[in-house]
């Protein structure tokens, strides 16, 4: 079958970060994730945004809690693209971090047929919505289920991400840290640098402070990409705006000719997890 952006839709969920998808691309569609404080139930970017949230975030006396849609709101989401498109491409944070995958498998079984193909992506945020830009050019010029799979297990492999926190207290209460865990006593102006691998926050190295987690992230990616404009590359911060100007400043320094793609500020479930002050950048090469 001859897979088309006519008649191949893409489903994320609203941990890519990527809250514009819809208005850029007539075929994609976002199913938010829940954030709770206390009582109250907000829909992942759909009800409550990143300054609202962050803005709550910075004042209320318990941390939030979050949780995957129910296989309701992804069957929701297929049916209403199931009269349109002929597949649906449904690609969803590792479900080592969230059982949102489970959700949409489940939906997709409740569905029936095999309209619907659910994708474990291993990885978050800015990534996942990286790993759906590339699908959507493949689309766009017409590809096949083979190449799809080709290039989302290429993906899986060779794609890398780095981030800092301000502090691994928002990982560890979210039970989200990993590897990380030996990390976690917090020393005075430590930074981490954390990656994911396997779906899992695992712990690179510790530095101490702003300047030199810049430094460290700069060695690494040019330790391990090359410049060329087939090299793809997304950032995001969680209320540090002026962090992602300098993460900018630093990828266009070092490879010059790598296009910045997505740069995003982190939305209500990752912040949950991540914490204000967050700072990463994800990468990969990309022909296409």
């Amino acid at each position: 079958m001859n897979l088309t952006a006519e008649n191949t839709a893409i489903v994320l969920d609203s941990t890519a970060d990527f809250p514009e998808a819809r208005e850029r691309f007539a075929n994609f569609r976002v199913v938010p994730l829940y954030v709770r404080f206390g009582d109250e139930s907000f829909r992942d970017y759909a009800e409550i945004d990143p300054a609202r949230f962050y803005e709550r975030l910075t004042t209320s006396a318990e941390l939030p809690t979050t949780s995957q849609p129910t296989p309701g709101d992804f069957l929701a989401t297929y049916e209403e693209l199931a009269p349109q498109y002929e597949r649906i491409l449904s690609l969803q944070i590792s479900s080592t971090l969230s059982g949102t995958f489970a959700s949409a498998e489940t939906a997709a079984g409740m569905l029936g047929g095999d309209k619907v193909r659910v994708i474990d992506t291993h990885t978050v945020s800015a990534a996942l919505a990286m790993l759906a830009l590339g699908i959507q050019r493949r689309l766009e010029r017409g590809t096949t289920d083979e190449e799809i799979d080709e290039f989302v297990a290429r993906y899986d492999r060779t794609h890398d991400l780095l981030f800092t926190v301000n502090t691994l207290e928002y990982l560890a209460k979210g039970g989200r840290i990993g590897k990380a865990a030996a990390l976690a006593g917090n020393l005075l102006n430590v930074k981490p640098i954390l990656t994911i691998r396997d779906g899992e926050v695992v712990p690179l190295k510790r530095v101490r402070g702003n300047h030199k987690a810049f430094a460290e992230f700069a060695s690494t990616f040019e330790a391990s990409s090359t410049d060329s404009p087939a090299l793809k590359v997304g950032i995001a911060h969680a209320a540090a705006p002026e962090r992602l100007d300098a993460l900018r400043t630093m990828v266009e320094y070092v490879r010059p000719q790598a296009e910045i793609e997505i740069a995003t500020q982190l939305g209500a479930v990752i912040g949950t997890h991540a914490g204000p002050g967050t700072v990463g950048f994800f990468w990969y090469e990309d022909s296409e």
